[in-house]
């Protein structure tokens, strides 16, 4: 079986508009609240010219959720087993607070997707990062063994920065109401969350 041409310039360029348009269609109204029709209009494309790329708005959806997938699991595949314990957890701690810096859109098209119950991640959760969680698990409790981190659960030391960092992201209306004006969210919160951690996991 031959494999499909490459997409021209143009091509690569209008997916990449309908994904873009996509991407705010979706965090912003959820799967359900979306329609082909807002995408097409926040792209500058017709409808007709948007089902020409992409067959159905689930194909966009999915697309985007699997380019996400990708870039939401990597720091946490760069932990490193053989790096030291405490500053490995830091600076997984820093890059997931990054990303929801740089990528709120990204994680509340996430956080959507699983208040509706995960339908088109559900076998993703509960297998590649699952076993991705294990893994981390595995190291983390090694080193907590060892005596190279104080003792806590592994499972829910790994929730808890997950909702430390893109609560951030997923809340920043919240977040800067509180704080008012002059504050960097994200500077404080990096300050705040490496003492936290460093206080909670330091042997």
């Amino acid at each position: 079986m031959e494999p499909e041409p490459k997409p021209t310039r143009i091509q690569q360029k209008n997916r990449d508009l309908i994904l873009e348009a996509a991407l705010s269609a979706f965090s912003s109204n959820g799967f359900r609240g979306a329609t082909i029709d807002q995408i097409a209009e926040a792209a500058s494309l017709s409808k007709p010219n948007v089902l020409y790329y992409f067959r159905s708005k689930d194909e966009i959806y999915q697309t985007l959720l699997t380019r996400l997938l990708e870039t939401w699991l990597t720091p946490l595949q760069q932990l490193d087993p053989n790096g030291e314990p405490l500053e490995e957890v830091l600076q997984y701690v820093r890059d997931k607070l990054i990303m929801s810096r740089d990528f709120p859109r990204e994680s509340r098209l996430f956080a959507h997707e699983i208040l509706e119950g995960a339908p088109q991640l559900e076998s993703i959760l509960s297998g590649e990062l699952r076993d991705l969680v294990g893994k981390a698990v595995t190291t983390l409790r090694g080193w907590m063994d060892q005596g190279r981190l104080a003792p806590v659960d592994p499972h829910h030391l790994i929730f808890s920065i997950w909702a430390m960092t893109q609560h951030y992201a997923d809340f920043d209306v919240q977040v800067r109401a509180v704080l008012g004006p002059g504050h960097d969210p994200f500077a404080e919160a990096g300050a705040f969350l490496d003492n936290l951690y460093r206080r909670m996991l330091a042997v």
